[in-house]
């Protein structure tokens, strides 16, 4: 179904009362999950770049890296959830 069709459907055929994505899943679910998701990748990354799971050795380089990662990708989600870029897939 293109935007075509879908602007030329009977009004009764479009239900106002819940606003959903392509998937059926309500915009309110959608916003919610994605608060948590951008709290759990900067948490996340804030707890990796405290060493909180106490990375020690050659490898302890990674937890900047990674906690870095997680924080700037929480942050470009975050940019995302409130311009709505993501709306509407």
């Amino acid at each position: 179904m293109n935007e075509y069709d879908y602007n030329n459907k009977p009004a009764e055929e479009h239900d106002s009362r819940r606003e959903t994505s392509g998937t059926g899943t309500p915009a309110v679910m959608r916003n919610i999950f994605g608060i948590i998701m951008i709290i759990v990748y900067v948490g996340m990354g804030v707890l990796l770049l405290i060493n909180y799971f106490r990375w020690e050795g050659d490898w302890a380089w990674t937890r900047y890296v990674v906690g870095i990662m997680l924080i700037i990708y929480g942050v470009w989600r975050a940019y995302r959830q409130v311009k709505g870029i993501d709306s509407s897939l």
